[in-house]
């Protein structure tokens, strides 16, 4: 007679082994509709899983997170089953979930085409309206793969001949449609309503370059027809945002395939660079950081000392001189522990604070490039503060609140912050890294944020709190990072002398705040779609005259601002000024001054903002005033 606790405290006792359906049609014939699979003594599982003794029990729905991922793995599975009712000699791989979708990877003798994703996703259609249950089979794992290469499925076979002898597994079955999955899935294929086939793309075989390329059906699906359409609208939008197409358009940066994974700035895309960069040393300086260079290369050995070449050489690049060997700096750590190391330094001179816009090159994978979002060559605001023990949580206090400034002067105020714990692969004891971890948390705890935890996703040398920001059409992006370090400094023989004379190793914290500068910039131009504000962008003033006669005064309005300290340039070219004003509006450009005669005769100049907003007549000295005050960080856009 098992007996069911539920969320709610209560107690339901049945006569026998009870399923998980059976208990939600127990408690309501609504909650039975809309139950999509139970989470019995916190372990997800299918409706039809049975109860046989007394268990704490969820009914999972699509109003959480577990229930809109069960609803995108079945429509996963959903779009293996079309694919096999279309294409019989297709085979199926693997069909996981994905961030707001799913894909299945296929093989098959020819590229699936855009009219056959549509016929794809007609047949889901017809499959999810005709109801059809889902079942789970176990099945022993030799007879599993007996079957599978029955079928002439040679892909899943080898998925399943991988997993241990004599494993029990489970295999999905849905109509004609059997496929390999842990589950747990939606009892029948009419849970799944809201999908859509998004893109086809190649995917090597188990990620692996050296196999078969096959085919990857990216996907989308949700709970709400309205949640989809959103979704798909912020995917319109960010397309229109694309950093590499307006970069373009913007006149601002390149990649080529002579520099894979790096980037060429142009003038303009380096003067916004340099905005940026500038904006940040004034925050080195006013808390309190050194600013310092290290090396671009540095010998193997010290990268074997750092911890570096046991747990990250796959993704550094080396080369050597005189019979030496060398290795380019993927992080800048080491450096700094160095200069650290030059002289004898004392309990007095903690905290002490390096900083640097240091260039790291990392070994990406040529299929992972994406303009300047993620590439090989990259330059990270990075700090290293060095400290005690003592130190750890005041310093991470205050790098939060500067954190946090930073990211709101560049118009980011939905900050979401977690915590990396212990990975598995990692440095030092389980004590060095309950000290590190509480000492972060207490940090956090003391700022009054809230945090979520992410288990398992810390560095190799140190736990880290992660800054996630959200964009004007709603995407998450991951910045800034605060890690401790007990690891590297003992390893790379830093100490200080301590208030007692003893020598001690100082706690190195790792900071940053925009983290690379190529990949910030990205996603500063897709934030601001190009428009830019005024403080940041690469161009602020086009001055333009409307005939030659007033070409002299539009170059005097234009030196008085660049005297001013402002980004301005001249348009002095012979075409009319509703060609030039509709040109400068495609760069997205905050200001244009129009000049004519009557400008000139008054000294005034005609401004025009980046909405198209005529501004009327001013005297310059009000439009440099107004420039003034809305050209600071956090001024508006």
């Amino acid at each position: 007679m098992p007996n069911v606790r539920l969320p709610d405290g209560s107690v339901k006792a049945f006569p026998g082994p009870v399923t998980v359906a059976e208990v939600a049609q127990s408690i309501g014939a609504g909650l039975a509709r809309a139950a999509l699979a139970g989470r019995v003594n916190g372990k997800l599982v299918d409706t039809s899983h049975r109860i046989e003794s007394d268990a704490d029990l969820a009914i999972v729905t699509d109003k959480e997170p577990d229930g809109i991922e069960i609803i995108r793995h079945s429509t996963a599975h959903l779009l293996a089953y079309a694919v096999k009712e279309l294409f019989p000699d297709a085979q199926v791989t693997i069909g996981p979930v994905i961030e707001n979708g799913f894909y299945y990877d296929f093989a098959y003798k020819r590229p699936f085409t855009p009219e056959d994703l549509t016929a794809i996703e007609k047949k889901m259609a017809e499959l999810a309206k005709r109801d059809i249950p889902v079942a789970r089979e176990e099945w022993d794992r030799d007879k599993a793969v007996a079957f599978f290469k029955s079928i002439g499925e040679e892909y899943k076979a080898e998925i399943i001949a991988s997993i241990p002898a004599g494993e029990q597994i489970s295999l999905y079955r849905e109509g004609d449609f059997v496929d390999l999955c842990r589950g747990p899935h939606v009892p029948s294929t009419g849970r799944l309503k809201v999908f859509k086939l998004m893109k086809v793309a190649g995917a090597y075989w188990r990620g692996d370059s050296k196999n078969e390329m096959l085919q990857r059906i990216y996907g989308t699906a949700w709970t709400k027809k309205e949640d989809q359409d959103a979704y798909l609208h912020m995917l319109e939008e960010a397309e229109k945002r694309d950093h590499r197409r307006l970069g373009r358009q913007l006149d601002l940066f390149h990649v080529q395939d002579e520099a894979p994974g790096m980037v060429f700035w142009h003038p303009k895309g380096w003067a916004l660079w340099q905005s940026v960069e500038q904006y940040m040393r004034r925050v080195y300086v006013d808390n309190g950081y050194q600013e310092v260079r290290a090396p671009q290369i540095l010998d193997v050995s010290l990268w074997k000392r750092s911890g570096h070449w046991d747990n990250y050489r796959e993704n550094m690049f080396f080369t050597g001189s005189e019979n030496r060997d060398y290795a380019v700096k993927p992080m800048n750590c080491p450096g700094h522990v160095q200069i650290f190391n030059t002289g004898l330094r004392s309990y007095r001179d903690l905290p002490l604070r390096y900083g640097e816009f240091g260039q790291c090159h990392r070994n990406e994978p040529s299929g992972a490039l994406h303009g300047i979002m993620r590439i090989r060559a990259f330059t990270q605001d990075d700090g290293h503060i060095f400290c005690t023990p003592e130190q750890i949580e005041p310093e991470v206090v205050a790098f939060h609140a500067l954190a946090l400034k930073v990211y709101a002067d560049f118009g980011f105020t939905d900050v979401a912050v977690k915590l990396a714990l212990r990975p598995d692969k990692r440095l030092g004891g389980d004590a060095v890294w309950d000290q590190a971890e509480a000492a972060l948390r207490a940090a956090l705890g003391r700022s009054g944020v809230e945090w979520e935890e992410l288990p398992g996703e810390g560095a190799f040398y140190g736990p880290k709190i992660e800054y996630h920001l959200r964009d004007s059409i709603g995407r998450s992006w991951q910045l800034g990072t605060m890690q401790v370090d007990f690891m590297m400094p003992e390893r790379l023989g830093a100490e200080y002398v301590a208030e007692d004379n003893t020598r001690k190793v100082p706690v190195m914290l790792h900071r940053a705040i925009v983290g690379s500068m190529e990949r910030f910039i990205g996603i500063l131009i897709e934030h601001y779609a190009g428009a830019l504000p005024l403080w940041l962008a690469p161009l602020q003033v086009v001055v333009a005259n409307i005939s030659e006669h007033q070409a002299d005064y539009a170059a005097e309005v234009e030196a008085g601002l660049r005297a001013a300290g402002f980004r301005v340039a001249a348009d002095l070219r012979n075409e009319k000024i509703s060609y030039k004003i509709r040109e400068h509006s495609l760069q997205k450009l905050p200001y244009q001054v129009v000049v004519g005669d009557k400008e000139k005769a008054a000294k005034m100049v005609a401004v025009r903002s980046r909405t198209g907003e005529d501004l009327g007549q001013m005297s310059l000295e009000d439009f440099v005033g107004r420039l003034k005050h809305e050209g600071v960080p956090g001024g508006t856009a």
